[in-house]
């Protein structure tokens, strides 16, 4: 969908189907507002108005010879109220100021070349740009890359920088979908962090929100109906994928995934919560997205990743070649919830359908999803879809993320609550078997700081957000006592936000440089022994068998033919039987021999099968 405007398409940027746009008589100023009758554009430091012209769709537009890059501007809509633009380039004076017109061509890419790294080779690290650094910006995160490409990591996985009220938030109450957040710095210097990244080989995904938008700041539902009441979410009134109105909203959505992905070079993006994305059209939103980012931008790697709660395998299939068809990965929540259940008894009431379950682990290990159709129980209903048809690398697993550290009351790591074996364990199986892992922010050293949940919303909200934060872990029955639902951090408060921001000090630390060489010599192993052989690794490439509770045997059959045998105890019990032969052994964690397997221990080999004859 591209409106018939009657100003000429800009000749200095990659696209502008909304917001604002270069064009050889000055700036185009379009704003989608079938709500107001009328629309003018107001221009910081000039008198009076700039009346703009109402054409097809909804849309308004003028073009002004006076403006250029670092024009400050306004909307004065028909009822007298004034906006910022809702879909602007950059937003200097935060949610409720003024918009700025930015020059996409501005920077010059010194990396222009990029053309990304094949899916395979991933090994993810996710990171909060505010508490990443102490400065918080995408400039202070350059000084880090080094750092990371010597850890192994391949790929960073920024949560959302979409423009969100006050100085800090996790970034999922973004209100303005293009702008990136000026608390971490201006556009161009995201694109020198991108820049950055890619010259030592690193690539950059995104965490973009399309299930919501912030309750602060969202001045979209002044100008067109952004929301429906046929669907509803935890958020209230659904974004509107399919009533009145909805192919404006879907075009802004899927102009967004290519605009971060062709303007910032992206190398990809992950999208939150698709399963509260509500479209009953004849295409889904999240298969037409996916479309048109694979037709538009087919020459370099770029990969789509989907957090989904309902396991829609059917959204990962590949082709006949093996290149994803639309999405590339999933978060994998129930590896996270397995692993956690065996090392981490704390967690056992929270997630009690994955407690103890063999054979739901080695199902999650070898298959990709646990839950494949069963019907469970906390949200009774079937979760989930037959997963073995896809690759391992279809799948995300983690053993901390900001969701499953941050939505502790107080912000907990995992080295904070499991014991040291069945934590390195635990390392040892994310990092040793196929599919894609993926580390939170100072996981690697067990960082000692917490990451909690914090926004800075103002008035009645901020008092609505601390008491709904005290009220969600009142149901659990630690925090019966109202004295200590009182010691949960606020999330409100500033200490929320300078706790959760990570101490590099502590890096080259004892028992912290000890985690940091573990999770560096797995990488090293994974590296050298497994990512090359991930390439061509098609679906039921993966088998188990349960040896005793919580013990499995795993193997892979590779892209090269050879084949990926792991045997992982994660009880505390010792399993006494006929072990198979790891013929190469590459990675023993822990008392593992070849005829036992000790308590929390994992081991790794490879068989070469055509050498072998087999």
């Amino acid at each position: 969908m591209n409106p018939p405007f009657k100003i000429p398409q800009p000749h200095r940027a990659f696209r502008m189907r909304f917001g604002t746009g270069l064009v050889r008589d000055g700036v185009a100023f379009r704003l989608w507002a079938p709500n107001s009758p009328t629309v003018s554009l107001q221009i910081e430091g000039e008198e009076g108005n700039h009346p703009m012209e109402a054409v097809e769709d909804g849309f308004h537009e003028v073009l002004v010879a006076t403006a250029g890059p670092g024009t400050l501007y306004r909307y004065l809509l028909a009822d007298g109220q004034t906006i910022p633009d809702p879909l602007s380039r950059f937003q200097p004076q935060d949610v409720h100021g003024p918009s700025e017109v930015i020059d996409p061509l501005t920077y010059s890419w010194k990396v222009a070349d990029w053309r990304g790294r094949p899916w395979e080779e991933a090994v993810l690290y996710e990171l909060h740009l505010g508490t990443f650094t102490d400065a918080g910006t995408f400039t202070a995160a350059i000084a880090k890359l080094d750092y990371l490409l010597d850890l192994g990591v391949t790929a960073i996985e920024m949560m959302p920088v979409a423009d969100f009220p006050g100085n800090r938030n996790w970034g999922y109450d973004g209100v303005q979908l293009f702008a990136p957040d000026s608390s971490y710095g201006r556009p161009d210097d995201l694109k020198a962090l991108i820049d950055a990244a890619h010259a030592r080989g690193i690539m950059v995904l995104l965490d973009v929100v399309y299930n919501h938008l912030g309750p602060e700041g969202n001045y979209l539902p002044a100008c067109g109906p952004i929301f429906t009441e046929r669907h509803h979410t935890p958020w209230g009134p659904a974004v509107n994928f399919d009533s009145e109105g909805s192919e404006v909203v879907r075009e802004i959505v899927v102009s967004n995934a290519l605009y971060w992905i062709e303007e910032y070079n992206f190398d990809g993006l992950r999208l939150d919560a698709v399963h509260a994305i509500k479209d009953d059209s004849p295409k889904h939103i999240l298969d037409e997205l996916a479309e048109r980012v694979r037709v538009e931008i087919s020459n370099r790697h770029v990969h789509l990743v989907l957090e989904n709660d309902l396991n829609t395998a059917s959204r990962l299939r590949r082709d006949e070649r093996g290149k994803p068809i639309f999405y590339t990965a999933q978060w994998n929540d129930d590896f996270h919830h397995l692993v956690h259940t065996a090392a981490a008894d704390d967690l056992r009431d929270f997630y009690p359908e994955f407690a103890g379950d063999t054979m739901k682990l080695g199902r999650a290990l070898a298959e990709g999803f646990a839950f494949q159709g069963e019907w469970t129980s906390l949200n009774p209903r079937q979760r989930g879809e037959p997963s073995a048809f896809l690759p391992p690398m279809a799948f995300i697993s983690f053993l901390q993320n900001h969701d499953q550290v941050g939505n502790r009351p107080f912000g907990e790591r995992f080295a904070a609550i499991a014991e040291r074996e069945p934590a390195r364990a635990a390392i040892a199986l994310l990092l040793l078997f196929p599919q894609v892992p993926l580390l939170f922010m100072g996981e690697e050293w067990a960082a000692s700081t917490p990451f909690t949940f914090f926004c800075d919303f103002a008035g009645e909200l901020c008092e609505a957000v601390r008491r709904g934060r005290r009220e969600e872990f009142g149901r659990y029955p630690e925090f019966q006592d109202p004295e200590k639902r009182d010691r949960i951090p606020d999330p409100t408060a500033i200490d929320a936000f300078t706790a959760s921001k990570l101490n590099w000090d502590e890096v080259r630390e004892g028992a912290h440089a000890e985690w940091r060489s573990l999770y560096r010599r797995l990488l090293e192993v994974r590296h050298a022994e497994i990512i090359p052989r991930l390439r061509h690794v098609g679906g039921h490439s993966g088998r188990y068998e349960v040896l005793g509770p919580q013990a499995v045997h795993l193997r892979w059959t590779l892209g090269d033919g050879s084949e990926l045998i792991l045997l992982a105890n994660l009880s505390p019990k010792p399993l006494e039987r006929p072990l198979p032969d790891l013929c190469r052994k590459l990675w023993t964690e822990g008392s593992c021999w070849e005829s036992a397997l000790g308590p929390w221990s994992v081991a790794f080999g490879i068989r070469d099968t055509r050498s072998a004859g087999e």
